[in-house]
């Protein structure tokens, strides 16, 4: 099998999407994935109770219980990209700019949007 890219991965990802809308980059279908978004709080439900049940210790299970919803989110990310009309690997090039912009300016850490 060959290498996994940012780009096969969306395209894949794509053959398992059905929502209101697909494709056409409308608000219904825009909304429908950037809602999507929210599987990020199942990440974060699963830390919190390893914090709160767990006395912080992440087991393997864990491990693999988060992955799973990390898949997920990275799921809803690729057909939100798709619905902008964006490749998930352009999101990626254009992330990893902006954050070596921000290092080389000194302002890695602090608030804001582009810094």
């Amino acid at each position: 099998m060959s290498e996994l890219t940012f780009n096969r991965y969306q395209a894949q990802a794509l053959t398992t999407a059905q929502y209101p809308e697909m494709g056409t980059g409308s608000a219904m279908a825009l909304a429908y994935t950037g809602l999507g978004l929210g599987e990020a709080g199942e990440v974060q439900g699963k830390i919190k109770k390893i914090l709160r049940d767990d006395n912080g210790v992440v087991t393997n299970e864990k491990r693999i219980a988060i992955a799973n919803e990390l898949g997920d989110v990275l799921w809803y990310v690729a057909t939100t990209a798709f619905e902008l009309k964006i490749d998930l690997e352009d999101v990626a090039l254009m992330n990893l700019e902006k954050l070596a912009s921000r290092k080389e300016r000194g302002v890695i850490v602090g608030s804001g949007d582009q810094r």
